[in-house]
Parts: structure tokens; C-alpha cells; sequence
């Protein structure tokens, strides 16, 4: 058996991580369609994943997110 020393993830970061997010330096983020609920306001970083990565650190799962007006 042969085990790698080096994570899956390692080999393939680079290609997601600098091509694949997009970047908002003003954005409004609603939780619903009538947008009532806003979830953030500013600047966000849109992930390959889904999430969306606020710049305190934290993160907004896809399933919280209903739509982003950029």
C-alpha cells in the first residue's frame, strides 16, 4: 500500500482558489427573495464552493444565501 504524504487538497488549492473567486468590493447578501433579510452589506469574497467569505473571517453557507446584488 501506498500512502501519500501530502493532502489531495494541496495539489489542487491553486487552481480553485486564485481563478475561481470572485470578489465584491461593494455587495448587498439577502436570505430571502423579497429582500427584508439582509446579511451583510460590503465587500465579500464568493468562493468556488459556495460559501461566501466575509472579511471579519466568517463564512455564509450557499443554503443561507438567496441571491447577491453586486
Amino acid at each position: 500500500m501506498v500512502i501519500s504524504t501530502t493532502s489531495v487538497w494541496d495539489e489542487i488549492s491553486e487552481e480553485f482558489t486564485s481563478e475561481s473567486v470572485i470578489e465584491y468590493e461593494k455587495a448587498t447578501v439577502y436570505g430571502d427573495f423579497e429582500q427584508e433579510r439582509v446579511l451583510h452589506q460590503g465587500r465579500i469574497r464568493m468562493l468556488p464552493n459556495g460559501w461566501i467569505a466575509l472579511p471579519t473571517g466568517r463564512l455564509l453557507s450557499p443554503d443561507a444565501v438567496h441571491h447577491i446584488d453586486p
